[in-house]
């Protein structure tokens, strides 16, 4: 990747890296102190002691779309850690991406077709939720920011695991502020760099306003959707859920844009 390439997060931490070289390690605490709890999923130095910069970062809206559902985010997420001299991201029980769960239009009718379903829970009861998890290691500390995610589909009538994606298939999204190159028939679209603040009072280095793309990824079918209901043993829906959702879906049909927010501070700032 080539210098013009990385974008003002990357440069951040490579800023922060070079400072804290200079900083004598001090008396380390495991919690976070106040007013730096949003770093809780950085790894104290007792846990990692390597983690150069805390990092959190906030998505705060935007849209996901994979085959024919588009899911709006309006439940804000973080994924939280901290980054390493080697450039790896890790995180301890706290950090990596929390739970968000998100509506998704149609509810569960849409996803399987199943009409008769308001009869048994009214149209109260038809609201679907996707909720993205991790599947894999991710990196937010470059651009592109890579995410392996699986997405759970939550709703009695699918039973608990019902997934896009697993940890041995997962969605891999590689998130960027500029310009993607997807396959057809996506064409490109670019995101935005976010705007740097230092708060020198606290030490939290801001990047606000930014914008993640990426519609190059693709989206396996759905697997573990089972029926649910009447007592009776779970039938497999897997195929009902792919076919109403136009899964699985190819490189070059599916599409994010993620509205994001990022804090960086040094560890012993964190856990003074």
């Amino acid at each position: 990747m080539t210098q013009s390439n990385r974008t003002t997060l990357l440069q951040a931490l490579g800023a922060f890296a070079a400072a804290l070289l200079l900083i004598a390690p001090s008396a380390l605490a495991a919690t976070p102190a106040p007013g730096y709890g949003q770093f809780a999923g950085c790894p104290s130095p007792e846990e990692n002691s390597t983690i150069e910069a805390c990092v959190n970062s906030e998505v705060t809206g935007g849209n996901f779309k994979m085959g024919n559902k588009n899911v709006p985010i309006t439940n804000p997420f973080t994924l939280s850690g901290g980054g390493t001299p080697t450039g790896e991201f890790v995180y301890n029980s706290k950090g990596g991406l929390s739970p968000a769960k998100q509506k998704v239009p149609g509810g569960i009718i849409g996803l399987t077709g199943l009409t008769w379903l308001v009869e048994f829970f009214g149209s109260e009861g038809l609201t679907l939720y996707a909720q993205t998890e991790l599947a894999g290691k991710p990196n937010p500390l470059f651009d592109p920011a890579v995410l392996p995610i699986k997405v759970h589909l939550i709703h009695p009538v699918l039973g608990s695991k019902c997934y896009v994606g697993s940890n041995t298939n997962p969605i891999v999204l590689n998130l960027t502020t500029g310009t993607t190159s997807p396959p057809p028939p996506n064409q490109p679209i670019t995101g935005k760099e976010p705007t740097p603040f230092f708060d020198g009072a606290t030490g939290i280095f801001h990047l606000n306003d930014g914008v993640y793309v990426d519609n190059s990824f693709a989206a396996p079918g759905a697997n573990g959707c089972t029926l649910t209901l009447f007592g009776f043993l779970p039938i497999s829906i897997n195929g009902l859920v792919n076919t109403q959702s136009g899964l699985p879906s190819p490189a070059g049909t599916n599409e994010t844009k993620q509205n994001f927010n990022i804090e960086l501070t040094g560890q012993d700032t964190v856990y003074p």
